[in-house]
């Protein structure tokens, strides 16, 4: 797939999520986005969604080093969802590392100033419905 600016985007929200930059990070969601937690779990809205992290980030030993692979974007008008490989690297408290890779979904609009925002954040992809 030829170059998408959702690409930058995504890897700064990544960088701000690593770098444990939660207010950072709170920039790339709409005020009523929503992210998947975990399956069954959710969070919406900014607030919830900032206090989900700092539960994300303690829940991994602040050690979560967030990476993307293969992305490819599907867009109609000003809204994209994007289907990219998700790697999540973390350590235990044990010092053990290990290394998730998720196929994630995104959806995204454009607003008229082109800047994207993140209104559905679901790094379980389609594995949500096997939890079903």
């Amino acid at each position: 797939m030829a170059y998408h600016p959702l690409k930058q985007v995504i890897e700064a929200a990544d960088k701000a999520i690593t770098e444990e930059d939660f207010d950072s990070l709170m920039a790339f969601y709409a005020d009523d986005a929503t992210l998947v937690i975990k399956p069954g779990l959710i969070a919406t809205g900014k607030e919830q969604i900032h206090k989900a992290f700092l539960a994300i980030a303690e829940y991994f030993n602040h050690s979560l080093v967030v990476k993307q692979g293969a992305m490819h974007v599907i867009r109609s008008g000003n809204t994209a969802l994007v289907i990219m490989e998700t790697v999540l690297e973390t350590t235990d408290n044990t010092g053990v590392t290990s290394c998730i890779s998720r196929r994630a979904t995104y959806v995204f609009p454009e607003d008229p100033a082109g800047k994207w925002l993140c209104v559905i954040d679901n790094s379980y992809g389609t594995d949500l419905l096997g939890a079903m």
